[in-house]
């Protein structure tokens, strides 16, 4: 099955013209991963992208598309890591992924399509590679790509990636045991831990492991993106 990760939107024209370029190359399972990546931020989205992996199925395809820098000089590739394969743009959207991988291989993509716009390239060539490597067509014309330098790559990041849609602000930090019981700080406040909303009273900031094993701020029965006045890309560190 193909996984569509965007920061296209539910609403317009975008993600319904992806689906229906897969659909048109023969696939038959799309599954909306996320259609509202951080927008126009790839290193944000790599660290929500590379959260999520493990929760979709061995050996499908991740199409991925946050490509502010589309039809530059930003190479498009696909990538094999962990029995996945990810087809997108070469702009650090897969690099977490990469450096938490074993063994990863990268694939510059030399097909082009008859008709490819030059801001379109989800559709017009990502899409068809994907429906492709769904299909087990390895027939497109492609080069052997050593991949991009992860040695500056954060491990984590200590910002906040992404929200939800109760304003629950995730964050680019794995929780690992050695935080528990410390404090958060974000902006101007200092948040405690509690393991689940109901363990605050309503209109109570905390911070918590969330789902899918990120450090995230929440507010009960509440937006932690409005009550607390949060941003994507506003720094988080722990006291």
């Amino acid at each position: 099955m193909i996984f569509l990760f965007t920061d296209f939107g539910a609403e317009g024209p975008y993600l319904g013209q992806v689906e229906g370029a897969l659909r048109q190359s023969g696939s038959r399972e799309v599954i909306h991963l996320v259609s509202n990546a951080p927008r126009y931020d790839a290193q944000a989205s790599a660290f929500l992208l590379a959260a999520l992996v493990p929760f979709t199925a061995p050996a499908s395809v991740i199409l991925g598309v946050v490509d502010p820098g589309v039809g530059g000089d930003r190479q498009p590739v696909a990538m094999r890591a962990g029995g996945r394969w990810f087809v997108g743009p070469d702009n650090g959207l897969f690099n977490t992924v990469a450096a938490r991988s074993a063994e990863v291989a990268w694939f510059r993509l030399d097909w082009r399509p008859d008709l490819l716009s030059p801001t379109f390239h989800g559709r017009d060539l990502f899409a068809p590679i994907a429906a492709r490597i769904d299909r087990h067509d390895f027939t497109w014309d492609r080069s052997d790509y050593g991949g991009p330098d992860l040695a500056s790559w954060p491990a984590d990041l200590d910002r906040v990636i992404y929200f939800d849609t109760y304003g629950n602000a995730m964050t680019g930090r794995r929780h690992v045991p050695q935080l528990s019981g410390r404090t958060l700080v974000v902006g101007v406040h200092r948040l405690a831990e509690a393991t689940t909303f109901c363990a605050v009273p309503p209109g109570t900031a905390f911070w918590y492991r969330n789902s899918i094993g990120l450090v995230e701020v929440a507010v009960n029965r509440g937006s932690a993106r409005d009550v607390l006045q949060l941003e994507v890309g506003l720094k988080i560190e722990f006291a």
